[in-house]
C-alpha cells in the first residue's frame, strides 16, 4: 500500500478577534504525512502565539523522529500549566499517517478525533498514558483508502451554547453531521467548509471561541503535472514534452503557445471547446492530455480560487465559482480536490526572436503566477516541484 492524504482545514476566529487561537500545521516526511492541530489557551494574540509555539515544537520534534514522550515533555516545560485556571496553555491533536498504511494518533485535551470508514463512524481503541503529569490519549491502527478523520478544537462542541442550544453542539452531534457530509462528498475541502459553516451558523456568525476543523482523507497519491510557457530554447520543445509525458498522473497544458507546442510534439490535432466566459477563455482538446487551457487568464482565475480557500474566504459563491464549467474552475477543482503532488514544467523563453511581444508579456506574468501558485499549494498541504526549461 502507498497511501497519501487529502487535507483541508477551516478556522473561525472568536468574535471581534483578529487572530485565531488555533493553529494547524501540515508536515511531510519521507514516509508519512503529519497533521497537527494546536489550541492555545484563551483567544486573540496570546492564544495565537501559544498555539503557534506548540505546533512548531511538536512539528519540529516529530520531524526529528523524537518519541511522543520527548515532545510532550518539551512542550510541558516550555508551555507550563496556568496557575490560575490549572489548565494547559495549549492542547493538541496529532495525526500521523504513514505511506505504508500504518497510523498514529495522539490527543491532549482536544475533543476526540472523528473517524469515518465505509460511511460509518468507527471507534478506535485508545491507550491513555500519563506523560509529564498530563493524560495523553494514544492510538495506533491501520488505515485504508477513503478513511476520513476530523481533528477539532473545543470551539466546535461549544457552538450554539446558551443561544441556539442549551449546552452546545455535542461531540456526538458533530460526529453525526460529519457522517452526513462524508456521505455527500469525498472532498476534504468541502467537508471542512460544511462543518465550519455549521459551527458558524450555530454561533449565529458570532463565534464565542476560536473554532477549527481539520479534515484528512486517506487516498492514493494523486499527481498533477502542468506544462506552461515555451522553453527558453525552441530546440528544447521536444525534450520538455518527453519529460512531461513520461510522468505519472494527470497532465494539464496551460497557454496558447504552449498548447501548440504540445500538439506539434505529440503530432495530434487540437480542437476548441465552447466553454469560455467573460473572464476565462475557452478550453481545448488534445488527445492524451487531461486539460488544455489558455495561459495567464485561466491560471490567474484558478489561483484566485485557491487563494480564497487558503485564506478561509469560503461561502456559497465560492463553491458556485469552483463548480463552474470554465477552464479556470476546472483547473482549480483539479488542484484543490484531486491533487496531492503538483509538478510544474515551466518554460522561461525570453528571446523575442522566437516569440511575439504578447508572448513576452505573458511570460513575465506567468513567472510570478507560478511562484504564487507554488506557495499557495504548499500552504494547502500539497507537495510541489518546479522544473524550468
Amino acid at each position: 500500500m502507498n497511501v497519501s492524504i487529502d487535507v483541508a482545514w477551516k478556522s473561525l476566529n472568536k468574535h471581534d478577534e483578529e487572530l485565531c487561537g488555533d493553529k494547524v500545521e501540515i508536515l511531510k516526511t519521507e514516509d508519512s504525512d503529519i497533521v497537527i492541530l494546536a489550541d492555545g489557551m484563551g483567544s486573540g494574540v496570546k492564544a495565537n502565539i501559544l498555539a503557534t509555539m506548540a505546533s512548531k515544537i511538536l512539528g519540529t520534534m516529530f520531524l526529528k523522529g523524537e518519541p511522543i514522550e520527548e515532545a510532550v515533555d518539551t512542550l510541558a516545560s516550555t508551555l507550563p500549566v496556568c496557575k490560575v485556571r490549572n489548565v494547559s496553555y495549549s492542547t493538541f491533536s496529532i495525526l500521523q499517517i504513514f505511506h505504508s498504511g500504518d497510523a498514529y494518533l495522539v490527543e491532549f485535551d482536544n475533543p476526540g478525533c472523528i473517524f469515518v470508514r465505509n460511511k460509518q463512524l468507527v471507534k478506535i481503541p485508545e491507550n491513555i498514558r500519563e506523560i509529564s503529569g498530563r493524560k495523553i490519549r494514544e492510538y495506533r491502527f491501520s488505515v485504508q483508502p477513503d478513511d476520513c478523520f476530523v481533528l477539532m478544537s473545543d470551539g466546535t462542541i461549544y457552538a450554539g451554547v446558551g443561544e441556539l442550544l442549551n449546552f452546545g453542539w455535542t461531540w456526538e452531534s458533530m460526529a453525526e453531521y460529519t457522517l452526513k457530509c462524508v456521505r455527500e462528498t469525498k472532498s476534504a475541502a468541502r467537508i471542512a467548509a460544511l462543518l465550519s459553516q455549521a459551527c458558524d451558523d450555530l454561533y449565529q456568525q458570532r463565534p464565542g471561541d476560536d473554532t477549527t476543523v481539520a479534515v484528512t482523507r486517506v487516498i492514493e497519491r494523486q499527481i498533477v503535472n502542468i506544462f506552461t510557457g515555451p522553453p527558453e530554447k525552441k530546440a528544447d520543445d521536444e525534450r520538455l514534452m518527453r519529460d512531461f509525458m513520461k510522468m505519472d498522473g494527470k497532465k494539464v497544458v496551460c497557454g496558447g503557445t504552449t498548447s501548440h507546442i504540445a500538439a506539434a510534439c505529440l503530432k495530434r490535432d487540437m480542437t476548441n471547446n465552447d466553454d469560455g466566459t467573460k473572464e476565462v477563455p475557452p478550453t481545448s482538446n488534445i488527445r492524451g492530455l487531461d486539460l488544455v487551457t489558455e495561459g495567464v487568464l485561466t491560471m490567474s482565475y484558478a489561483y484566485k480560487l485557491l487563494k480564497r480557500f487558503d485564506t478561509g474566504d469560503i461561502d456559497g459563491d465560492f463553491f458556485e465559482a469552483l463548480d463552474g464549467g470554465n477552464g479556470g474552475a476546472k483547473l482549480a477543482r483539479l488542484l484543490l480536490e484531486e491533487c496531492t503532488e503538483l509538478n510544474l514544467f515551466v518554460g522561461k523563453a525570453n528571446n523575442q526572436a522566437n516569440y511575439d511581444e504578447n508572448s513576452m508579456f505573458d511570460i513575465s506574468i506567468r513567472k510570478n503566477l507560478v511562484i504564487q501558485l507554488k506557495a499557495t499549494m504548499e500552504s494547502l498541504g500539497k507537495q510541489v516541484t518546479i522544473q524550468y526549461y
